[in-house]
């Protein structure tokens, strides 16, 4: 019917204002009310003329179709964020607005982290046989992930967030293969960052900073490895 919109698949947020997010991080649109948008890949495809329908005959089998590799899609990136990540950070959002939502992606952006909403059921098949697995306990409710390369950085940012924003509360998380909660994600976020890290060590060891930060570029496991090298350079 003419003028009819097309409904959209929402999550609301907080006092009814629809917060709304695309399976891909990043990709938000606008609606003129200021609300994110997000494409509803399960929606069917109308018959075209003469009775046939696209592609394949069928419009509810080739929905479920897209649908599928749409969700398949998901759960192959949120493993890898599960993968590569230093520290992963899961918190509820809800009551949350979009301007807030913006902002904490922008303050994650600045130290090299990001910010995925995904349906938790997706986001609990990737989680499956990975080391930190039960993190996926975690996932309930309105929940957010946060997440960084480097081990602390998405963690300090997530609790220097959640400390000025009470409707960003932090449920726990995961640092490679060990599962956080509300207290093993504050003291992650009390670490050093591997900046700070670095400067700390540069200021003690009469090392090549160049041969230093290229240690410290390795994953979060090295870090003990490099530490043990300091204590072992200071007793020499």
């Amino acid at each position: 019917m003419a003028g009819r919109k097309r409904p959209v698949l929402s999550e609301t947020v907080g006092g009814g204002n629809p917060l709304i997010f695309l399976p891909e991080m990043g990709n938000e649109t606008t609606s003129p009310s200021g609300d994110l948008g997000l494409r509803n890949p399960s929606r069917t495809r109308t018959p075209l003329q003469g009775g046939t329908s696209e592609p394949g005959g069928n419009p509810h089998t080739w929905s479920e179709t897209v649908d599928r590799a749409q969700k398949e899609k998901v759960v192959e990136e949120l493993g890898q964020i599960f993968e590569s990540s230093g520290v992963v950070v899961v918190a509820h959002y809800e009551g949350m607005t979009v301007a807030q939502m913006q902002d904490l992606r922008a303050l994650m952006r600045e130290v090299g982290g990001s910010v995925r909403v995904a349906k938790n059921k997706l986001a609990k098949i990737a989680l499956e046989g990975k080391p930190a697995a039960k993190m996926g306990d975690l996932l309930t409710g309105m929940t957010v992930m946060a997440y960084s390369e480097d081990p602390v950085a998405a963690a300090k940012v997530a609790e220097a967030y959640a400390k000025k924003n009470e409707k960003f509360s932090i449920l726990g998380g995961a640092m490679g293969d060990a599962v956080l909660d509300q207290a093993g994600v504050k003291a992650v976020a009390s670490m050093p960052s591997r900046e700070e890290l670095i400067a700390q060590i540069v200021s003690c060891i009469g090392s090549p900073a160049s041969s230093i930060a290229g240690a410290i570029g390795a994953p979060a496991s090295n870090i003990a490895s490099i530490l043990s090298t300091i204590e072992e350079k200071a007793a020499a």
